[in-house]
C-alpha cells in the first residue's frame, strides 16, 4: 500500500511546523519507526524553511507566496519533495553527480493511475550543491546555510534541481523501517 500526498503553503514560518505535523502524523498512524519519522521530519522542516526563506518572487508556476510540498510513502520508500517559486540555486552552486535515482513518484503533478494512485516514474536527475569555499571559524559562526547538509545528513539521497522559470526543487528519500505493529508495513 502505498499513501500521496500534497500540500500548496503559504510562505509563512507558520506553515513549516504544519507540514512535519503532517508527515509525522501519516508516518505514525502508517507505523513507521520513530527514528525514521523523526530524521525525515527534521529533514523536511530544513527544505520548508528554505522554500519560506528563498522561495519567491522569482518564478511564474506558483503564486510568489507559495510552496509545495509533496510526500510519497511507497513500500519501503519515503520520497519528499518541496519546491517553491523563487529564483532558484545559483548557477555556480550547482554541478552534476552521475548517480542512478531510484525509480519513485514524479516531481511535479503525479500520473494518476485508474486506481487513483500516483504512478511510479523515475526520479529527476540528482543534482547536488557544490559547497562554497568557507573558512572553518566562519562556518561554525554562520547563521544560515546548515539547511541542505542537515537533510543530506538525514536522508539517504537528496535531489536539488531548478525548475526553469519556476523555481527551486528538494526532493529527498529514505529507506523505511516499519514497527511490529505497522498499519502499513511493506511486504
Amino acid at each position: 500500500m502505498s499513501i500521496w500526498w500534497s500540500l500548496h503553503l503559504r510562505r509563512e514560518a507558520a506553515s513549516v511546523p504544519l507540514a512535519r505535523r503532517l508527515l509525522l502524523g501519516t508516518m505514525e498512524t502508517a507505523g513507521v519507526d520513530p527514528d525514521v519519522c523523526f530524521d525525515l521530519s527534521v529533514a523536511l522542516g530544513e527544505a520548508c524553511a528554505n522554500a519560506v526563506e528563498h522561495g519567491g518572487a522569482g518564478g511564474h508556476g506558483e503564486a510568489p507566496d507559495a510552496y509545495r510540498v509533496t510526500a510519497y510513502l511507497d513500500g519501503e520508500l519515503c520520497r519528499i519533495e518541496v519546491s517553491d517559486s523563487g529564483p532558484g540555486f545559483p548557477a555556480r552552486r550547482l554541478s552534476r553527480r552521475a548517480a542512478p535515482a531510484p525509480a519513485v513518484a514524479p516531481a511535479v503533478a503525479p500520473a494518476v493511475s485508474p486506481a487513483g494512485a500516483p504512478a511510479v516514474a523515475p526520479a529527476p536527475t540528482p543534482v547536488v550543491l557544490a559547497a562554497a569555499p568557507v573558512a572553518p571559524a566562519a562556518a561554525l559562526l554562520a547563521e544560515s546555510g546548515r539547511g541542505l547538509c542537515l537533510i543530506e545528513q538525514l536522508t539517504d539521497h537528496v535531489y536539488v534541481r531548478n525548475q526553469p522559470g519556476h523555481g527551486a526543487v528538494v526532493s529527498f528519500d529514505k529507506i523505511l523501517k516499519w514497527r511490529e505493529d505497522a498499519l502499513l508495513r511493506a511486504v
